[in-house]
């Protein structure tokens, strides 16, 4: 082989196992901060981690809304119609958060499924709902949703 092209392929290959190296060091150092997205029924049937941040969706229960007297605690319920998640949150909510709305909560499971969030979203006007949310609950009923004691 020529020295030049010996030089050459040295370089590239160089460049590659570098580039490889980045990669692989920028994808492991951002593992931690991805928040998956799941449906209350992945939840209950256990598919969600509790060891880290998860985004959880669907439409909030009717009924199901209890105010702390005390502090700024709200307890809810989020249905997608086949699986129902209480949801803790400490905070103001958004202004648009109501009963029979569709939201997204930000947070971690705690040990009896009640998921404690950090960062509750609600949807900004009648005609949008995430993505993620829409894609959960198509297809499915109201009349299918089984009540969950928080």
């Amino acid at each position: 082989m020529h020295p030049r092209r010996k030089q050459r392929l040295v370089w590239v290959s160089l460049i590659v196992v570098l580039s490889s190296a980045a990669i692989g060091l920028t994808a492991f150092a951002l593992r931690d901060n991805i928040n998956l997205f799941y449906p209350p029924a992945d939840v209950v049937a256990g598919k969600a981690p509790s060891d880290r941040n998860i985004r959880l969706g669907g439409m909030v229960v009717e009924g199901s809304i209890e105010r702390s007297d005390t502090n700024l605690t709200t307890q809810f319920v989020v249905t997608d119609y086949e699986g129902s998640v209480a949801v803790r949150y400490t905070g103001i909510l958004p202004d648009l958060f109501a009963e029979g709305q569709g939201v997204v909560a930000e947070g971690r499971l705690d040990g009896e499924g009640v998921l404690v969030a950090t960062q509750v979203l609600a949807k900004h006007d009648e005609n949008y709902m995430p993505p993620e949310v829409a894609a959960a609950l198509e297809g499915k009923s109201k009349a299918s949703v089984a009540p969950v004691s928080p």
